[in-house]
């Protein structure tokens, strides 16, 4: 029987579980039935014994079958070691395995379905897709190529608009052989060429610039620069090509015809100056190659479209990002009195992309701001809810690592887990979701440590054009322009500070008052609409007439509920409800606030 070959480029591979066990494998040259290269799960790895439910019947049937011919045997266990539970039982390979790809081979040992190529890791930590050649990607990408700033030289304006090219230093790359070079082969001529000149997050970088400059870019790919605050776009024409260059600062050069038209940074449409916001030499936009082509258009002048391709005339608009016009039936069915107020709302939403809510307790913030949202959105679907409190952080709020059980081996481990603000981005972001606004919804906003929940996110609030490196993934992130907050903020709540000044500059505030619009007259608009008896509002216009701090009046919405309105609920509602905030407020006065504030007190003194 022939011996496998394995593949040279790459090591052998490691699968770590717990409690110690291990599985190692190689990479074969022959490739299997799916188009990847075959797998040899080496004899002596240790299995997972218990399957999940979840698990494909082809390798379910594979391991049932590897256990009837002895090739799955239980694994020795620890002398006088107790009873294991099934999570933890192992079996160990008595042969080496030959199997169809990496992922079969991973599922093999996990006993759940897996991505081989992520799961398979060298002992240095480097997943087996770093040695695998470049795989399917999109027929038509788009790219930015920094060039303005290169040793201190100006490489757009000097050498690749004139002389039509884009280029990489690689000053230090050896000659580059193989056409679609792997990771792990870029990865071997970084550490050696540039040992002692770069950092190692500097090397990293640089072998995944190099991986997108040689293998990921094709010729009639999208090209763009940034030159003198100028977007400069053309079609990648030529394959990747090393050269020497004087001072060694474009050595690798890809061919491009430039387009004569360029485009000012502050016009371009606020998604692409996200992108090229990103500070890498070589960027993937990609995500908003419809945006670059709505500059251009998809083709030069006169060229016929490419295949699978839209020509100009047939090109799909890009829907633009906008939040309905506010209608009468909106402020009908919200009680609001002057639709004016709903407008202005809307604009601020548009122009600030964030506003908080502001008010005494009852004004309806949470209210009105859930009702907002889900107008604007289109439906709470685009909305999600997020309560702030003191210990409320930012690995709460956007991203951290947290405590995960696994659901099948029951080990607990810390993993990188988004939180709802990451969860938002990441769903507004989508293809076909970016002309749909979404709504972030904070309610008690005041009550954390904004700065702390924030962190470089407090930067985003204000430069929706930029993005930012995150503390945690080391992700380039922005905030989507259809990503809108509102906040709510009770001014009665003394237990925090005053909001800085660095918030107040982020978010539009809009007050919510018992004393001004919309919320004035507000619930005698209800109990009209109701049906019931006006006295409830008379009621509640005296007491906050004698409460002489504005940010501790009385809300509405305390008497805006059904059992206010059954038999001695204003009574109760009143002595549970509206008395204990006001007693609170006056502590330590010595002052009779049911004498002042009581019902019977209000109803003498009403004229």
């Amino acid at each position: 029987m022939p011996q496998p070959e394995f593949l040279p480029s790459a090591p052998e591979f490691h699968i770590k579980l717990p409690k110690g066990a291990e599985a190692h494998g190689r990479l074969l040259t022959e490739f299997g039935g799916n188009g990847t290269h075959k797998f040899l799960l080496r004899e002596g790895s240790l299995v997972a014994a218990e399957a999940s439910p979840g698990l494909s019947k082809h390798t379910r049937r594979v391991r049932a079958e590897l256990r009837a011919s002895g090739g799955l045997v239980d694994a020795p266990g620890v002398p006088g070691a107790p009873y294991l539970p099934p999570t933890e039982r192992r079996w160990v390979t008595t042969r080496d395995i030959e199997c169809n790809s990496s992922s079969a081979a991973a599922g093999l040992v996990y006993g759940y379905d897996a991505s081989g190529p992520e799961s398979w890791r060298t002992e240095e930590g480097h997943p087996l897709a770093d040695y695998l050649s470049t795989a399917w990607r999109a027929p038509r990408k788009a790219w930015l190529v920094r060039g303005s700033n290169v040793s201190g030289r100006n490489l757009v304006r000097q050498l690749w608009l004139e002389e039509g090219f884009v280029s990489l230093a690689a000053a230090h790359l050896p000659p580059v052989e193989e056409s679609d070079p792997t990771k792990s082969t870029l990865r071997r001529f970084v550490e050696d060429g540039y040992e002692g000149a770069s950092s190692y997050h500097q090397k990293r970088a640089l072998v995944d610039e190099l991986h997108a400059f040689l293998t990921q870019m094709r010729v009639g790919d999208t090209v763009t620069t940034i030159g003198d605050g100028w977007l400069h776009l053309g079609r990648i024409t030529g394959d990747a090509l090393q050269t020497s260059s004087p001072g060694g600062l474009s050595n690798l050069r890809r061919t491009v015809t430039w387009l004569p038209q360029s485009h000012a940074y502050e016009e371009l449409p606020e998604e692409v100056q996200q992108k090229l916001s990103v500070q890498h030499d070589v960027v993937d936009l990609t995500g908003v190659l419809e945006a670059l082509d709505g500059l251009t258009g998809p083709t030069e002048p006169g060229a016929p479209a490419e295949g699978g391709e839209h020509p100009p005339a047939e090109r799909p608009v890009p829907r633009e990002l906008s939040l309905p016009e506010i209608t009468d039936e909106l402020a009908v069915d919200l009680l609001v009195h002057d639709p004016a107020w709903l407008r202005e709302t809307r604009e601020l939403l548009l122009d600030e992309r964030q506003l908080v809510l502001y008010g005494p307790p009852g004004t309806g913030k949470t209210y009105l701001a859930l009702k907002l949202a889900e107008y604007f959105g289109g439906g709470p679907e685009q909305v999600k809810v997020v309560q702030f409190h003191p210990s409320y952080a930012y690995e709460d709020f956007f991203e951290g690592f947290r405590p995960v059980e696994d659901p099948e081996t029951r080990e607990v481990a810390f993993r990188l887990t988004a939180g709802p603000l990451r969860e938002l981005a990441d769903l507004a972001s989508r293809e076909g979701n970016r002309h749909i606004p979404h709504f972030l919804l904070i309610d008690e906003i005041n009550r954390a440590n904004l700065a702390k929940v924030f962190g470089e996110l407090y930067f985003l609030l204000e430069y929706r054009t930029r993005s930012v490196r995150l503390t945690y993934s080391g992700d380039d992130f922005a905030l989507p322009p259809n990503l809108f907050v509102i906040g709510t903020m009770n001014t009665a709540d003394r237990s925090i500070a005053l909001v800085d000044a660095a918030m107040r500059r982020r978010f539009a505030f809009v007050e919510l008052s018992p004393r001004t619009e919309p919320t004035s007259n507000l619930l005698a608009r209800w109990l009209k609409r109701e049906g019931r008896d006006m006295e409830p509002a008379r009621l509640l216009d005296a007491l906050n007439a004698r409460i002489e701090d504005a940010d501790f009046a009385i809300g509405p919405s305390y008497l805006m509920k059904p059992g206010v309105y059954r038999d001695g609920g204003l009574d109760r509602t009143w002595r549970t409800k509206i008395l204990p905030l006001l007693e609170e407020h006056h502590y330590g006065e010595g002052l009779d606030v049911a004498a002042r504030y009581g019902l019977d007190a209000l109803r003498e003194r009403r004229p």
